[in-house]
């Protein structure tokens, strides 16, 4: 099972740029997909435009117009679809759940866009509520020993080696040491794995976010704020993982680059 996750920065410019093309390029058998930021008949045209027109498609809109938006698409029907997390979320298109069967294992397959939050602010608040309703949704899967995978633009860079310029942003929301230890958590204690970090190996990089603006792609000055946590079960078959970084400043269709994950399932 190749799951591929990708911040696709709206989803109709995402297809402008080539992006679609580069994911069925890829040969995915599940895409989750963040800031789709556009309704479902806009998102089922621009996937039957890629190929994807038969696939399964979860998606939950965001609250607000051209804001937020995540989407679960699969070649396998979904045996069952999830909107939303506890708490004061389930309308803000941030986090779906859908269920596939691969062989005889039921995965859950999760998109999860968290917001970039801003230190010392009522939004900075918000996103620990949103990391605290995930370790609550995460520990109800391993104390069941379920396949999963939570994917997504998750806006915290996890050590110093996930992003460049870490002193720098020392105090800065995506770097905040409360943030930092709820993925120390999801480790830790629930035994959830940082698949890509743990089949590249220690970094710096590679990352997966670099800003539109100036030399930050050229320089590589990014962040690795993308990733795929796989339940103990799924990440004991994980064999392979890589970030899907344009060759150059003019190929990029995202402000992120995809993260591909193959599981042998």
């Amino acid at each position: 099972m190749r799951v591929i996750t990708a911040n696709v920065n709206g989803i109709r410019a995402a297809a402008r740029r080539g992006g679609l093309e580069w994911l069925a390029a890829a040969r995915p058998d599940a895409l989750c997909l963040q800031e789709v930021r556009a309704d479902d008949g806009t998102l089922s045209a621009i996937l039957d435009g890629a190929g994807f027109g038969d696939w399964s498609v979860a998606h939950t809109e965001g609250s607000v117009k051209g804001r937020a938006g995540v989407a679960v698409v699969t070649a396998s029907p979904h045996k069952e679809v999830r909107v939303g997390i506890d708490g004061d979320f389930a309308e803000q298109g941030r986090w779906v759940e859908a269920d596939v069967v691969v062989g005889d294992r039921v995965v859950t397959l999760v998109s999860a866009y968290v917001h970039t939050g801003e230190a010392g602010t009522p939004r900075q608040v918000e996103k620990y509520a949103f990391l605290d309703a995930m370790t609550q949704r995460m520990s109800m899967v391993t104390a069941q020993d379920g396949y999963a995978v939570v994917t997504g633009d998750l806006n915290v860079a996890h050590r110093e080696e996930d992003l460049k310029n870490w002193k720098g942003n020392l105090g800065k929301s995506g770097f905040l040491p409360l943030e930092r230890a709820s993925f120390d958590r999801w480790f830790a204690e629930l035994g959830w794995v940082d698949v890509h970090r743990a089949l590249a190996g220690p970094g710096p990089g590679p990352y997966t976010w670099w800003s539109w603006r100036g030399k930050a792609f050229d320089n590589d000055a990014g962040w690795r704020i993308d990733y795929q946590l796989a339940s103990p079960a799924l990440a004991r078959v994980a064999r392979t993982a890589r970030v899907g970084r344009a060759a150059t400043y003019a190929q990029r269709w995202s402000d992120h680059a995809p993260v591909v994950v193959d599981y042998a399932l």
